[in-house]
């Protein structure tokens, strides 16, 4: 990075409403960073890719943008993964709690299973 835009990034970042913005992006970001990473590992280019899994380079330069108006199907990502060689995985990870408030274990019974 060219020490115009380093300094142009440190100006932006200072302002709080743009720091939040980036950081609330960051994980996307890190995601296609892996994508496009796995595909120079792969030595695939788009069109290659596109011709695996049945679409068009457009539609490949599409999934590897982290343009806002396209956000690719599990089921696109996969295929795009597995073209590559790679796999997806994907998991929900808890998130801290900001309020401050604490959870508080409860008594209450586990649902009842229902026999078929």
């Amino acid at each position: 990075m060219s020490s115009s835009l380093r300094k142009l990034k440190n100006r932006a970042l200072a302002r709080p409403e743009v720091k939040r913005a980036y950081d609330d992006l960051a994980e996307e970001f890190s995601f296609f960073d892996q994508v496009l990473k796995a595909r120079a590992e792969s030595g695939l280019t788009q069109a290659e890719v596109a011709a695996r899994i049945g679409t068009t380079q457009s539609a490949v330069a599409r999934l590897e943008s982290a343009a806002p108006m396209h956000s690719p199907s599990i089921a696109t990502l996969q295929k795009y993964a597995k073209a590559l060689g790679y796999r997806v995985q994907v998991r929900l990870v808890k998130e801290r709690r900001l309020s401050g408030r604490r959870q508080t274990k409860t008594t209450a019974k586990a649902p009842a299973h229902r026999s078929p």
